[in-house]
């Protein structure tokens, strides 16, 4: 075993959930570019995230979009703003991040198996 690997008790406490951006806007008390997003996780509730994905997207186009979150982590004060998620994505060579997302519509809170 490596000093990566992890058991399969330990990747069954990370939640990850679909949920769909209802609200994002600038982020300009944010130390690197980011984003303030709402995501809507249906029984969980309306989440809030910041986000370092202003290379490859517009506040507008996130609008209805659905993306991956891990949502049991501690929340997170970042300026004054609290980050209650954390949205996930793949860092290209450039540095910028591409979301990931369902290839079709989910419903919100579902739990990536």
């Amino acid at each position: 075993m490596s000093d990566n690997t992890i058991s399969w008790n330990d990747f069954e406490k990370v939640e990850m959930r679909v949920g769909t951006i209802s609200r994002a806007e600038r982020f300009p008390g944010a130390k690197k570019p980011a984003y303030k997003l709402w995501i809507d996780f249906g029984p969980l509730g309306l989440k809030k995230s910041s986000a370092q994905i202003t290379t490859l997207y517009e506040p507008e186009e996130l609008i209805g979009s659905q993306v991956i979150a891990v949502t049991n982590f501690p929340p997170r004060q970042i300026g004054p703003f609290v980050s209650e998620v954390l949205v996930t994505g793949f860092i290209r060579d450039d540095g910028a991040v591409v979301l990931a997302r369902p290839e079709s519509p989910v419903t919100n809170g579902s739990k990536l198996a």
